[in-house]
């Protein structure tokens, strides 16, 4: 056998550096696309060494917040429809604790990162090391086994040699179709730089090929008999179909058999916006037409979906019907009382195909999807292109129509990036995606301040797009350096920022929980001896690095949108926006907790409500 004298650091970057994916096409690259790094005393020397060794064949970019940075690596693997995925290394304490929140976002929603924390010296000698957390009853523990119940494997490296076995249990996970999602190899900062005979084989490591794990013929011919027998069902189509690129069987699928389908908004852009049986988004977010038919519907075929809450309407939306999981995930397939189909979905679909040749769903319910269909994609229009009441200020669905409009095929061309506030269900509803994976919404952990760092991230998997983020001001002011990284790394951003002044979604939750106006709104914020801020976000972005503008109205958001299209650096457009308006269309129940006692009237009434509507509720 072969060996090479190498450092741990050394091995583990020669192999991150080595390791190739086939791609579904055929074609073959490198696995992960490169390490975004912030260097401390726990990383700098060992792993910063070895990296910057093999910055030729891995690249190593620098990111301005260790959140951020986690946030735009867990947005490539995304974008890749997680065929790719990008590593993250940082220093030991905060640098390594600011990694959490990411780590459960890509948890939540199923995507691979390689988290590479530093961690204290294995050897105990200089404890306690500059920002080392120490416990009284437990002397093995850092900051970073905090990362145990948010990754889907965790492992510290305490000897040079462990790294032969742990990285790659660690690449197996993430490429794993069932259990993808965040890996932690915890680094001790001396242990990177030890020393070991490292054999060649773990150098030149084996191709990842992805698994299309088959259904079983039992459930395959139990899923066919449940299909047959119904007369009205529905798709519901997850994340899943595009982490499978089942997009053409889905389509094949739903047009043989007369089904209509609803998306999450995982799933958004799985079918073409403008397909005839497309009713667009389903749930709490979702479309009159999706939810309409939904509440009909005697069977749920949920494909690639973990069926949160606002999806199922905390499970008061489609109580009738049975639901039927096609999932590679046993868990998830078996959700809210669902028959398992567990199988890849693009494998699934084709099994079906022959044990379902001349069924279809009652032409009335066909017909009625497509109904259905037109009279959404015409109402969408009508949302999306009228003009705010006179002295009002434009509503996020102006707004994202006129993003929308400022491209002849926007459909097409454009991924939309958004994470959290009002903005997601306005986009759930009414964005036109017109390819897969052009709707990037994380919802999942609906993290504020992924926004600009997702952006970066989908960027850097889809240079040719343009990539548009839309955030609120609550989400851009709670993480926005990214900004700067985009303007560093060349990789231009449209980022459109609406301003209403606060946290605006939530002062509504609050007002219709029956709460008075409190702790959100800016206004509302002022405490004495204090002052409103008067945030000129445009300002700050130019002090990034970027290029940016405050609009005063939709004509002027209109001209500035058409002035970023044709630049060449990351835009900011700030536009002033009301939280009071929002699209009333669709939507259904969702399960926000009241309280049974309260001296306020208006949170009696909330709460009789509330226990109305929980009669709805499957349990």
């Amino acid at each position: 056998m072969t060996i090479q004298r190498l450092t741990m650091a050394q091995a583990l970057v020669k192999h991150m550096a080595a390791l190739k994916v086939e791609l579904a096409d055929g074609s073959v690259l490198p696995y992960l696309a490169g390490v975004f790094a912030i260097f401390g005393h726990g990383n700098v020397a060992g792993l910063g060494e070895a990296l910057a060794a093999e910055r030729s064949h891995l690249p190593t970019w620098r990111a301005h917040n260790e959140q951020a940075m986690a946030h735009a690596a867990i947005a490539f693997a995304k974008a890749s429809f997680r065929q790719r995925a990008m590593a993250v290394t940082t220093s030991i304490g905060p640098g390594a604790t600011n990694l959490l929140t990411a780590a459960a976002l890509a948890h939540v929603n199923r995507l691979p990162v390689l988290l590479l924390p530093g961690d204290v010296f294995a050897s105990r000698a200089p404890d306690p090391v500059l920002q080392q957390l120490e416990g009284c009853s437990q002397g093995d523990t850092s900051a970073n086994d905090a990362f145990r119940p948010v990754t889907r494997y965790f492992d510290r490296i305490t000897r040079a040699e462990q790294i032969l076995t742990a990285l790659p249990r660690a690449i197996a996970v993430m490429t794993d179709p069932a259990l993808c999602g965040p890996v932690c190899l915890a680094l001790p900062q001396d242990v990177q730089t030890h020393a070991f005979d490292c054999p060649d084989t773990f150098l030149h490591p084996p191709t990842v090929q992805f698994r299309r794990p088959p259904a079983d013929a039992f459930e395959l011919q139990r899923a066919a008999a449940l299909l047959r027998s119904a007369r009205r069902p529905i798709i519901i189509a997850g994340g899943g179909v595009l982490y499978s690129q089942a997009w053409a069987e889905l389509q094949a699928f739903a047009q043989t058999h007369g089904i209509p389908v609803t998306e999450t908004q995982a799933g958004k852009s799985s079918l073409r916006w403008d397909h005839p049986l497309h009713l667009g988004a389903i749930g709490v977010t979702g479309s009159p037409a999706a939810n309409t038919l939904a509440r009909q519907a005697d069977l749920v075929l949920a494909i690639g979906s973990r069926l949160q809450d606002f999806s199922t309407g905390s499970h008061s939306l489609f109580p009738q019907a049975q639901v039927l999981g096609l999932n590679v995930q046993a868990a998830d397939a078996a959700k809210a009382g669902g028959v398992t189909l567990i199988a890849d979905a693009r494998t699934a679909l084709q099994q079906l195909a022959p044990l379902l040749v001349g069924w279809q769903a009652d032409a009335g319910w066909t017909a009625l999807a497509h109904q259905q269909s037109t009279a959404w994609m015409q109402r969408v229009t009508e949302l999306t292109t009228s003009s705010p009441p006179s002295g009002d200020l434009p509503y996020d669905a102006d707004v994202i129509g006129a993003v929308r409009d400022s491209c002849a095929d926007s459909a097409a061309n454009d991924v939309v990036v958004c994470a959290a506030g009002t903005l997601p269900a306005e986009l759930h509803k009414l964005w036109r995606a017109g390819a897969p994976g052009n709707y990037h919404v994380e919802y999942g952990y609906s993290c504020m301040g992924y926004e600009i760092a997702g952006g970066l991230g989908v960027k850097m998997a889809r240079a040719q797009q343009e990539v548009i983020v839309m955030v609120g001001d609550g989400s851009y002011l709670m993480m926005n350096s990214e900004l700067a990284t985009s303007v560093m790394l060349g990789r231009k951003l449209i980022v459109v920022v609406l301003d209403n002044r606060g946290y605006g979604c939530i002062q509504r939750l609050q007002l219709a929980s029956g709460s008075p106006r409190f702790n959100n709104l800016l206004d509302d914020c002022v405490d004495n001896g204090g002052a409103l801020p008067a945030i000129d976000f445009a300002m700050h972005a130019r002090s990034l690095g970027a290029d940016a503008v405050h609009v005063d109205d939709l004509a002027q958001l209109r001209e500035a949108l058409l002035a970023a299209r044709a630049a060449r650096k990351t835009q900011v457009i700030v536009i002033n926006t009301t939280h009071t308006r929002t699209t009333e269309d669709g939507g259904c129940w969702w399960d926000v907790a009241i309280p049974e006692v309260s001296q306020r009237s208006e949170v009696q009434a909330a709460f009789a409500a509330y226990t109305a509507a929980r009669k709805d509720q499957k349990r």
